[in-house]
């Protein structure tokens, strides 16, 4: 019997299940660990489509968003925008 590899991306079925996602991530999670789960939400909505709404090519977004890459900040802005998410800072509590 052989296994599969667990892939978050077949999870991530709503709007809301990929905001808590995320928010979890950058929560708990270091900046690579932010850049995987991005690539993860991205290949969930599809980076076809991705690609289309940040004018990227397929190639330069797998590229960007794979394992251990540290792609640029408007690089990370467009992906975010295309996938329905913003930025928000809120202040930590003492």
């Amino acid at each position: 019997m052989g296994t599969s590899k667990f892939e978050i991306a077949d999870y991530l079925e709503s709007k809301e299940m990929i905001a808590a996602y995320l928010n979890t991530v950058l929560e708990e999670g270091d900046s690579s660990d932010v850049v995987n789960a991005i690539g993860h939400i991205a290949k969930a909505i599809g980076m076809t489509k991705i690609a289309e709404e940040t004018g990227m090519s397929r190639p330069s977004l797998y590229k960007a968003l794979s394992d251990g890459a540290k792609p640029q900040f408007s690089t990370i802005m467009k992906v975010l925008k295309a996938i329905g998410g913003q930025i928000q800072v809120n202040p930590i509590s003492a």
